[in-house]
C-alpha cells in the first residue's frame, strides 16, 4: 500500500501538469472561429515551449507515465468510437482512393526514408500520420512500435505545418480544377492529413464539399486498425530477432506483445456490432481525444528544440514528398474513375 502511495505521489505532479496544459490546448482549440489547429498540436507544442525554460527533475517520472500509460488508455478508449458501418454510409469510392493513398504513403515513405535516412519508426509515423488521421495515428501507432517522444514529436510537427499550407491551398486548386463538391470532398478527405485540417478545408470550398470530406476522414480513420496490427507484429518480429540475437535462446513472445492493442480491437468489434450505446461510444471517444491530447502534452514537455535540431531537416522533407505524393495520388486516382 505504502509503494502504490509512493507511486502515486510521484507520478501526480508531471500528470497534473500534462492535464492542465491539455486543457488550456483545448480551450485554445475552441477559441477558434474555425478549427485550423488541433488541440492536441496546440498540447505538443506548448509542452515543448515550456521545456525549453522550464522541466524539473520531479516531473519526470509523471511524464513518462502519462506519454506512455495514459496515451494506451486512450487507444483502448478510441476503440470504442470506431465501427466498420462507417464505411457503408460512404461507399466504395472513398476505400479506393484510401487504398492508392495509403500505399503511396507506406511504400513510397520507406523508400524516401532509406533515402533521406531516417530510422523506420520516424519515418512510418510520419507516413501513418501523413496517410491516415494525422496526431491520432501517429499517438495510436507510437507505443506499438516503441516511439521515441522526439520521433512523435517531429512527426506530428511535419504533418502539421503540410496541413496548415494544404488548409489555404485545397479550396484554391479546387476551383482551378472545376471540381464538384463530392469530388473536392473526396479528394480533401483523403489527401488532407487531420481531421480539423479536413474540416477546415472542406467547409472553405462548400457545405457539401464540408459533410463528404468529413463523412470519408471517418472512413480513413478506420484505417488505424489494420495499421496498428501490421506494426505491432512488425515491431515483435524486430524485438524478438534481436532478444534471441542478444540472449542466444527462444523469447517469450507473449511478454513482448503490446496487449493494450487487444483492448482496443475488442472495444472496435463491439463497437461495430452495436453493443455500445452511442452516447457511450461518444463519450469514450471525447476522452479518448482529451487522454491522447493530455499524452501529447507530456511528450511534449520531454521534448526540446535542440533534440528535433539533431534530426535535421530531412523529416520535414519526408514529410512534405509523402504529402504531396499524397495530393497527386488522390487526385489522380480520381480522375481514373471519371469523379474529375
Amino acid at each position: 500500500m505504502k509503494k502504490i502511495w509512493n507511486t502515486s505521489v510521484e507520478i501526480f505532479p508531471g500528470l497534473a501538469v500534462s492535464l492542465i496544459i491539455a486543457a488550456v490546448a483545448k480551450f485554445i482549440e475552441g477559441l477558434m472561429p474555425i478549427h485550423i489547429i488541433g488541440s492536441s498540436v496546440i498540447a505538443l507544442f506548448i509542452g515543448m515551449i515550456i521545456n525549453s525554460f522550464w522541466c524539473p527533475k520531479w516531473l519526470k517520472s509523471g511524464l513518462k507515465f502519462t506519454s506512455k500509460k495514459i496515451l494506451k488508455l486512450a487507444i483502448i478508449l478510441l476503440g470504442a468510437s470506431l465501427s466498420v458501418d462507417v464505411i457503408l454510409s460512404v461507399g466504395k469510392l472513398s476505400l479506393v482512393v484510401m487504398f492508392f493513398t495509403l500505399l503511396t504513403c507506406f511504400g513510397g515513405g520507406y523508400f524516401i526514408g532509406k533515402a533521406l535516412g531516417l530510422n523506420w519508426k520516424l519515418s512510418n509515423l510520419i507516413s501513418a500520420g501523413t496517410g491516415i488521421c494525422g496526431g491520432s495515428a501517429i499517438a495510436a501507432i507510437a507505443p506499438v512500435i516503441d516511439a521515441e517522444d522526439r520521433d512523435i514529436a517531429y512527426a506530428m510537427s511535419a504533418t502539421f505545418l503540410f496541413d496548415m499550407a494544404m488548409i489555404v491551398l485545397f479550396p484554391i486548386m479546387g476551383n482551378l480544377l472545376g471540381l464538384s463538391d463530392m469530388a473536392y470532398g473526396l479528394w480533401a478527405g483523403t489527401a488532407v492529413n487531420d481531421t480539423s485540417s479536413v474540416v477546415a478545408a472542406g467547409y472553405a470550398f462548400s457545405e457539401g464539399a464540408g459533410d463528404f470530406a468529413t463523412m470519408v476522414k471517418l472512413t480513413r480513420t478506420l484505417s488505424i486498425i489494420p495499421t496498428v496490427l501490421v506494426f505491432a507484429f512488425i515491431n515483435l518480429r524486430i524485438k524478438k530477432k534481436k532478444n534471441s540475437d542478444a540472449a542466444g535462446k527462444k523469447i517469450n513472445v507473449m511478454g513482448l506483445f503490446p496487449w493494450f492493442i487487444v483492448g482496443f480491437l475488442t472495444l472496435a468489434a463491439i463497437n461495430s456490432f452495436g453493443f455500445i450505446p452511442v452516447e457511450i461510444s461518444s463519450l469514450a471517444k471525447s476522452v479518448s481525444k482529451f487522454l491522447m491530447v493530455t499524452a501529447l502534452a507530456a511528450i511534449g514537455l520531454g521534448t526540446s528544440f535542440k533534440d528535433m535540431k539533431k534530426s535535421g531537416i530531412n523529416p520535414m522533407i519526408h514529410g512534405f514528398i509523402i504529402s504531396a505524393l499524397v495530393v497527386v495520388v488522390a487526385i489522380g486516382v480520381e480522375w481514373c474513375m471519371g469523379l474529375v
